[in-house]
């Protein structure tokens, strides 16, 4: 009865209005401990009934929220109207009966929730610091230039793997050095974090044990009898994770302490303001 993007956005619905209720109550708490906030029944009731009868707390976070809820809601009918466009539910509407013909399955496009992530570092760098902004600028521009190539890709003909080879002959050569130059880039940025954190004994075992696990990893890739692609990509994914968090960590900890010598004057004594011994 109910098709299965009914479902997904219908439970966005409900996801929104969850949220939106707490949020309601929790920002019209200020002066309140948790626990009175949330029994405060006339917040409740406010926040439920759209601000009718009672009072709600911040109005441009909650308006946002229900007007998310809303759009969802919205889409969940029109899915569940045309059964999310099913070629054998079309065909019960048509005239003649027949079923008509359906499209090859598209490649799985991930590149929605890449501008969705940029636009949420957009909307958190206008609040903290303008570099933030600017990625997630970039991020945005670049998700939905390949949004629209991959659109068009998928439309070019009939055949999926003609129109995967097609995508791949233009965006490759473009794709490969960018990764790998920003690739190299954040890896190094993380692992630089990590030496100006530790000690300086630390820094060169950490260096050692680093570019030996690289050189042993790029050692069994060649060696080893017909590993699979899935597999080098896992493992170079897992090594660059766990990279950039300690870079992250590290970061958050701090830089360890500098300590600079006074110049000497002459016969080893500290120089003064005048030059004098």
């Amino acid at each position: 009865m109910f098709t299965p993007g009914f479902r997904l956005f219908f439970g966005f619905t409900l996801a929104a209005v969850a949220a939106a209720a707490v949020y309601g109550v929790a920002s019209g708490s200020a002066g309140e401990t948790e626990y009175f906030a949330v029994l405060n029944v006339e917040t409740w009731v406010g926040v439920l009934s759209l601000g009718y009868k009672g009072g709600i707390g911040d109005h441009v976070g909650y308006v946002v929220l229900m007007g998310f809820a809303v759009l969802s809601a919205l889409v969940a009918l029109f899915l569940v109207a045309f059964r999310d466009a099913d070629a054998e539910s079309v065909g019960e509407l048509m005239d003649d009966g027949q079923t008509p013909e359906t499209q090859a399955d598209l490649e799985a496009n991930y590149w929605p929730a890449v501008a969705a992530f940029g636009a949420g570092a957009m909307i958190v760098g206008l609040a903290t610091h303008a570099t933030i902004f600017v990625i997630g600028l970039v991020i945005v521009g670049a998700a939905l230039f390949e949004w629209m190539l991959a659109a068009w890709a998928d439309r070019a003909t009939a055949d999926p793997e003609v129109n995967r080879n097609l995508r791949n002959r233009i965006m490759r050569p473009v794709e490969y050095p960018i990764t790998a130059a920003l690739g190299v880039a954040v890896l190094v940025l993380a692992l630089s974090r990590v030496f100006l954190t530790v000690s300086q004994f630390s820094a060169v075992i950490v260096a050692g044990v680093v570019a030996t696990v690289i050189f042993f990893i790029a050692v069994v890739f060649a060696v080893g009898p017909k590993i699979s692609r899935s597999v080098i990509a896992g493992t170079v994914a897992v090594v660059c994770v766990g990279v950039l968090v300690a870079g992250v960590v590290t970061a958050a900890m701090g830089s360890r302490d500098f300590h600079h010598k006074a110049p000497a004057g002459d016969h080893g004594e500290p120089a003064t303001e005048d030059g004098g011994h």
